[in-house]
């Protein structure tokens, strides 16, 4: 069990990121808290010893997706209708921002994780392999294809 300073410390420095990835899978902000707690209370419990804290953020962002996955796979997830048929999404500050969010949101589960870590995380493709458990060329095959979806989706340029 990790001490209540490192627990303090892991929030302080990954809770954005575990936020972000929650949302950018679940799309709910209710959902998020609960797997925020997840997977900070998993974080807490584990005696894995890190070795860097790229290894630490690494495990975070697993853990993270895998309890997603876990939420989205529940036979309550599966077998209810939402009451309300309103989305809550935080709204981007410029219209531009808005529109990228709802191509990149659009896109299926495999291309929206490597498009986050890609370009809002800045992990290279063999570390999201490491992280999504991957071949590196299989990471790069689904950057490629989620960058032509997202160009048909916004009718632009490829992304950088």
């Amino acid at each position: 069990m990790r001490s209540e300073a490192e627990v303090t410390q892991a929030i302080e420095a990954y809770s954005d990121t575990v936020k972000r990835i929650c949302l950018l899978h679940l799309k709910n902000h209710a959902d998020t808290e609960d797997i925020f707690q997840t997977v900070f209370l998993k974080y807490a419990l584990s005696p894995v010893v890190f070795e860097s804290e790229q290894h630490e953020k690494a495990w975070l962002i697993r853990v993270t997706i895998n309890a997603c996955k876990d939420l989205l796979k529940s036979f309550f997830r599966t077998h209810t209708v939402p009451l309300d048929a309103l989305v809550e999404q935080a709204a981007p500050e410029q219209e531009s921002h808005r529109e990228v969010l709802e191509a990149v949101l659009k896109l299926p589960q495999k291309y929206r994780s490597v498009i986050y870590l890609h370009y809002y995380e800045g992990y290279t493709a063999p570390q999201m392999g490491e992280i999504l458990h991957k071949n590196v060329n299989s990471v790069y095959t689904l950057l490629t294809r989620a960058k032509k979806l997202l160009k048909e989706e916004l009718g632009g340029e490829e992304l950088g």
